[in-house]
Order: structure tokens, then sequence, then C-alpha cells
């Protein structure tokens, strides 16, 4: 059984867009189906045929706003039942304006009360991403996978009972 997953992106300068295409391409050395939207293109619920959902996102201006194009995805993921599902969330962000890539924190959030598993911990990259970056995108995938295959195996052993 190969996983699905969904990866949803918001992206001004191309930084965060730049994140989650090599994010899809860590995915895509395993065996797994790969669905890459930015936000407007796609609706929150379409996490509920994922197995695996991450959010990549920017933060906007000083106050470490949502960016506006993923405000209504942010909305609607709220009002979801991803139990079982397993969730990531990185980003970009410029750590001179303060609330450094808070957005990713709201979406961290936000994907807890959907009932979510938190695959890896929330990746915070400083613009757009260096080499040592690219590795820690890389582990961040091996990580969501590890998560999901615990998860599935976890259901199994349940229902072995």
């Amino acid at each position: 059984m190969k996983p699905k997953v969904q990866i949803v992106y918001a992206s001004l300068t191309g930084n965060t867009q730049e994140i989650a295409d090599y994010l899809a391409a860590c995915f895509a050395k395993s065996d797994v189906q790969i669905e890459l939207n930015e936000c407007q293109q796609v609706e929150a619920a379409e996490f509920l045929n994922a197995d695996i959902c991450v959010v990549c996102t920017y933060t906007y201006g000083s106050a470490g706003d949502l960016p506006d194009e993923i405000e209504d995805f942010f909305v609607d993921l709220g009002e979801l039942n991803l139990k079982g599902k397993v969730y990531g969330v990185l980003g970009s962000g410029d750590s001179y304006y303060g609330y450094f890539c808070k957005s990713t924190e709201d979406f961290d959030i936000q994907f807890q009360t959907t009932g979510a598993i938190r695959g890896a911990e929330i990746l915070k990259i400083e613009s757009n991403p260096e080499e040592a970056d690219k590795k820690l995108i890389s582990s961040f995938a091996d990580k969501l996978l590890k998560t999901w295959e615990k998860e599935i195996l976890d259901r199994w052993k349940r229902n072995e009972k």
C-alpha cells in the first residue's frame, strides 16, 4: 500500500514554492502518490483523500500574518476531521521581521484541531532553501513517511486483537 501525499503551498517570492517543489521531489524517491497544489487551486477538503497532508507557507509582514491567499484554506482546514491522517508543516520566512515563520505555527495548531497526527516537527527555513536546508527537507519527508508507516502498522495490530 502506498500513501497519497497532498502538499499545499502559498508562495509570494517563490521561496516557499521552491521548498514545496523540493519536498515533492523527496517524496518522489519513495513509492508514493504526490499531489502538489498552490493553495488557491485546491480545497482543504482534498486532505480527506490523502494519507499525508502537508502545508508549506510563508509568513506575511512584521506582525506574523497568514498570507491572504491561504486564509480561506486555513479556516476550511479547521472544519475537517483528519483523524488517522499524518500532517506536517514547513515554510520560509525572514528572521529580520520577528514572528519568524509564525504561519507554520498557526497551521500546526489548526492541524491539531483536526485530529491529525503530527508526523514531523515544524520546519522553518530562512528565505530560499540552501543545501543544508534541503537535507532538512529530505529528513522531514522521511519522518512523515515513517510516522505514516507506524500509524498503519499500529492500526493493523489493533485490528488483529
